[in-house]
């Protein structure tokens, strides 16, 4: 009697996610240039990877907690001041930055120089609020720190209105 091994098929290797220098979504905020390098989809949304762009004298948003994701971010180029509570940190190149959830902060490019940082988000929801800010400014919108703050409740984070 001879028994029958049962086979599957080959499993293939895991899709390996490839962006060129010239690739990426393109997210455009006012004078913030984001290229978003991976939204999610190629990690099952553990983690997402943006670079962005901030022009010379460029604030960023309001003070803000996430409440459900870590924010890193590697400057690349220029300075970026971070305000965390009430201490400012200007990180230059080579500097990392990790904010855990619950931390209150925000960034700015205070210098005549552009600054280039290389964000992650773990995991990746917050990638989905940079669009929705792109949407505003899309349909004629302004930026406004309201619109903003509309926008980061969807997504696990409000503003620290306790430092103002």
């Amino acid at each position: 009697m001879t028994e029958e091994v049962e086979t599957s098929e080959p499993q293939a290797d895991p899709a390996v996610s490839v962006v060129g220098p010239a690739e990426g979504e393109m997210i455009v905020l006012g004078t913030t240039r984001m290229r978003v390098l991976e939204d999610g989809s190629h990690t099952e949304h553990r983690l997402a990877i943006a670079e962005s762009v901030l022009a010379p004298h460029t604030q960023g948003p309001p003070q803000h907690r996430h409440g459900r994701h870590d924010e890193g971010f590697y400057i690349i180029s220029g300075t970026v001041r971070f305000t965390v509570g009430a201490e400012d940190y200007d990180a230059t190149a080579g500097t990392l930055v990790m904010v855990p959830p619950g931390t209150p902060h925000t960034f700015a490019n205070m210098s005549d120089q552009p600054a280039v940082m290389l964000s992650t988000f773990t995991p990746d929801l917050y990638v989905q609020y940079f669009r929705d800010l792109q949407d505003v400014l899309a349909g004629g919108r302004p930026l406004t720190p309201q619109a903003n703050i509309e926008a980061m409740s969807r997504y696990a984070t409000e503003p620290a209105t306790d430092l103002r």
